[in-house]
């Protein structure tokens, strides 16, 4: 007979993002944040490969990632309204992990193994922090996959790539319950 943990299904039964433009200050501590990246590194992972690692972007540096996107978006033509929402993502953060998806060449575990493990990492990472009860969000967005916005931004080496920017806070308001899809729906029952 298995040994239910109610209160952690309680949890992702009620889990919520928070809307990354509601974080706020206080962020996490180097000790507090410490055991959220912890439970992040425990994601699924085929093979033991480790095909990621996280980087901790701190205010003067989601300062100039916000500098860098601006700049960027300018100039490979991006919409003004899509630079403006890559540029606020890092100006208007106090603290985020981002997740880099970095393959490993593995004969036996396919490349998208380790996209999904990647994945993996940064839903670990944002439902580490909600559990903690600090506010978080996963966020993209075009600068993330722009390859001279990675490298330059971050450093990654060409076969790396972003999984995720989380972002993690206090939240200012809690945001309404939004419609979930239902089991009816996205569940199908193959019983032979």
């Amino acid at each position: 007979m298995p040994s239910p943990n109610p209160e952690a299904l309680e949890f992702l039964l009620n889990r919520r993002s928070r809307p990354a433009k509601t974080l706020t200050t206080p962020i996490p501590t180097r000790e507090q944040l410490a055991p959220i990246l912890r439970a992040a590194l425990r994601s699924p992972d085929h093979g033991k490969l480790e095909p990621w690692r996280l980087i901790v972007l701190e205010q003067p540096a989601l300062q100039r990632l916000a500098a860098l996107a601006q700049r960027r978006g300018e100039e490979i033509g991006i919409e003004a309204e899509k630079i403006a929402k890559a540029h606020d993502q890092f100006a208007r953060a106090d603290l985020a992990v981002a997740v880099i998806e970095a393959p490993v060449i593995a004969e036996k575990i396919p490349a998208v193994e380790q996209t999904y493990s990647s994945g993996a990492v940064c839903l670990q990472l944002l439902n580490a922090a909600l559990a903690s009860g600090w506010g978080a969000n996963w966020l993209s967005g075009w600068a993330s996959h722009d390859r001279a916005f990675v490298t330059t931004g971050l450093g990654l080496a060409p076969h790396e790539r972003i999984a995720g920017f989380i972002h993690i806070g206090t939240e200012r308001t809690a945001p309404p319950e939004r419609p979930r899809p239902t089991l009816e729906d996205k569940v199908t029952w193959v019983s032979q």
